[in-house]
């Protein structure tokens, strides 16, 4: 009798999965995951990795977290899902009340959606419909050069233009982009926004850290001065904390380093500790009262079907619960100064080049000679040389980058460090 072998996992992926990111007629084979565990994953033959960016920068305390999925076991046996249209529940409420303590105190209303597109969505659609609602249409929106916001049509309009976006250039809507602030150029961005201040519905920009343009970071007081101008010149503004949210700068929120304050506000990655999906958009009163009346055309015609799911609310109050215990608080700390530390040591290196870090997040670019991109081959090689050592980091082209989450140890770190320094003397070999 003829034996069947076994279809494997990643065999069967191939057949049937379409992966981010990733252009599958050459892509290396897909790893089958079986388990998480804290700092680790696991494949399916037993190999483990230390995931050091967080799956993406969402896991803000480890996989499999015994007390998020415990809670979220408890919500699951008592509400699993309601329409939030109409109806609200316990997790919802409590989330919003939670989470807008810990803003600047302008925040004073939470709309949920599902992920940080959506999250970005839902604020541009505020701002056009806030001056809409007024009488006023303005067609302008002021983002950063080298932006990236998220992969829907809203979002993609407001990220840098790219190869990512090219595609769709046609059906994207009109926006300005300008340089990210510093003390030089802080008069001319002036000048050039307050030509235009009239036309423009909102500024939307990632505060501190373009994530996904390399983790580029610009100044908080460069930032404050921007603001403050925008706020003079009453152009709305849309703080995109996706990526910032949480502790990553080693604050909660990039907003801690500001004395100016956003009238939006966009979560989403750490929010449920990266657990479900979820996204958040805050707003000021301002904007809610825009929108508050009797006139049902001045209604915000937004809404997912799993908007405010009590399953991702409830892991979301979990993991801030977690997030703000003093052993969570130290352990930012702790991480933010061995990454400070280590900088010192990558500067010295001939292959590393602008060096740089703020909070948990620290990164650094390989030199290649040809600057940075993120189509360089270089980000394969060294991509896989880390999975070989059991290491999860995905280079951004030449841009090497760690994001772990806050339960890694000092020794884990360590070993990380030292993996870095060994292929950085293998590579210029």
């Amino acid at each position: 009798m003829d034996t069947i072998t076994p279809i494997s996992l990643q065999q069967r992926d191939k057949v049937v999965n379409w992966h981010p990111y990733t252009q599958m007629k050459t892509a290396d084979n897909i790893i089958p995951i079986i388990k998480g565990q804290g700092l680790y994953l696991y494949d399916n033959e037993g190999k483990k990795y230390m995931d050091v960016v967080s799956s993406w920068w969402v896991t803000l305390h480890g996989h499999s977290h015994p007390y998020i999925a415990q809670r979220i076991f408890e919500q699951l046996n008592t509400l699993e899902q309601v329409i939030f249209a109409g109806f609200t529940h316990e997790p919802a409420t409590q989330l919003s009340e939670n989470l807008l303590k810990l803003l600047p105190d302008n925040q004073n209303k939470v709309f949920y959606s599902d992920n940080g597109s959506t999250a970005v969505e839902v604020a541009l659609k505020m701002c056009i419909q806030y001056a809409h609602n007024q009488g006023k249409e303005k067609t302008k929106i002021l983002a950063f050069k080298n932006a990236y916001h998220g992969d829907t049509f809203g979002a993609m309009s407001v990220s840098g233009k790219s190869y990512w976006t090219k595609p769709f250039e046609s059906r994207l809507f009109e926006v300005v982009f300008i340089d990210t602030p510093t003390a030089e150029n802080l008069q001319s961005l002036q000048s050039q926004i307050k030509n235009i201040a009239d036309e423009v519905a909102c500024f939307i920009y990632e505060p501190l850290v373009q994530g996904a343009a390399g983790m580029l970071m610009y100044n908080a007081e460069d930032l404050n001065n921007l603001m403050k101008f925008c706020r003079e010149q009453q152009i709305l503004m849309i703080q995109d904390e996706v990526f910032t949210g949480f502790g990553r700068t080693g604050k909660l929120f990039a907003a801690n380093y500001l004395t100016e304050q956003p009238d939006i506000m966009c979560f989403s990655k750490g929010l449920t500790g990266g657990t479900m999906p979820m996204g958040i958009t805050t707003c000021s009163q301002m904007i809610y009262e825009a929108f508050w009346s009797d006139d049902k055309h001045k209604t915000l015609f937004h809404g997912h079907s799993f908007t405010a799911n009590p399953l991702a609310c409830t892991a979301a109050l979990a993991s801030m619960e977690l997030l703000l215990q003093k052993e969570t608080q130290m352990k930012i700390k702790r991480i933010s100064q061995q990454h400070s530390e280590f900088i010192n040591i990558l500067t010295e290196r001939p292959q590393v080049e602008n060096a740089r870090q703020i909070g948990t997040i620290l990164a650094f670019d390989f030199k290649t000679g040809q600057g940075t991109s993120y189509f360089n081959e270089i980000g394969k090689k060294l991509y896989n040389e880390f999975l070989q050592r059991g290491i999860i980091m995905r280079p951004l082209g030449n841009v090497l980058y760690l994001v772990p989450p806050y339960c890694i140890s000092s020794e884990e770190l360590d070993t990380v460090y030292q993996n870095i320094l060994e292929v950085l003397d293998q590579f210029q070999k």
